[in-house]
């Protein structure tokens, strides 16, 4: 699997891959497991499926989704141009096809322009962590609102430890790599840019702890809540709309 996905994502997402399997190999390895996912979703249906990718960047984990199943018409959410941008470029081919289309709007007013149970699956890689608990707490209701009965949410993501001691030594250790590989590269912007992300990730109005986001998916009316493939603060969450 991890050669495959390899040459298909450095071929055509290039740089921005490369440099994120550099310093963050499991969020790459979690974008191909969102994928993954998503394809066992898509092998049981004969329909071609709506899906709903929330914050989709410069096309990573869109890339994904699209290399699971061409049995999909996928919507692309991120309010980020620049970043979007890219995606729009690395994605032209999915574009043109129909396959692919974009939002510029952020996650929760493009989930409210949405009608409800009509999507089949919603997706994300490494985006509900980076809103607020309120605003988040809005999203999950929305995805919930607009799936169908029967309809999947898909989340690889930063799911934070319950156990603060453990998660704050996690963090350090991730923090190290960070320096260690950015160091060698030379890339001292890079690092302050991660440096300055991380420190928003970890504040206390945003950090995703385990039973908390769980939690919240149950409340929100999700049955089948999973998380699996946990890997330091990274983990997949799924759930399923009765």
């Amino acid at each position: 699997m991890s050669a495959k996905y390899d040459a298909l994502f450095s071929g055509v997402i290039g740089q921005d891959y490369d440099m994120l399997n550099l310093i963050c190999p499991l969020a790459t390895k979690m974008s191909h497991l969102v994928g993954e996912t998503l394809k066992d979703c898509t092998d049981t249906k004969t329909e071609k499926l709506n899906v709903v990718e929330l914050g989709g960047g410069t096309g990573i984990t869109t890339l994904a989704i699209l290399n699971a199943s061409k049995n999909t018409q996928i919507l692309s959410i991120d309010n980020e141009p620049v970043m979007q941008n890219q995606a729009k470029k690395n994605l032209n081919a999915w574009v043109e096809s129909g396959q692919l289309t974009f939002s510029e709007n952020d996650a929760l007013t493009a989930l409210q322009n949405l009608p409800s149970n009509s999507v089949d699956v919603v997706v994300s890689a490494y985006t509900l962590h980076n809103f607020s608990d309120d605003y988040r707490a809005e999203v999950v209701d929305e995805i919930f609102r607009v799936l169908k009965s029967g309809g999947e949410f898909i989340n690889g993501d930063r799911y934070g430890l319950d156990d603060i001691s453990q998660h704050t030594r996690t963090i350090q250790e991730e923090v190290a790599v960070y320096f260690r590989v950015l160091i060698t590269e030379q890339k001292l912007d890079l690092l302050e840019h991660w440096i300055i992300h991380l420190f928003n990730d970890e504040s206390e109005n945003h950090v995703m702890r385990e039973t908390a986001a769980l939690t919240q998916l149950d409340k929100a009316g999700f049955h089948e809540i999973y998380l699996t493939h946990r890997v330091a603060v990274n983990a997949l969450v799924t759930a399923a709309k009765p």
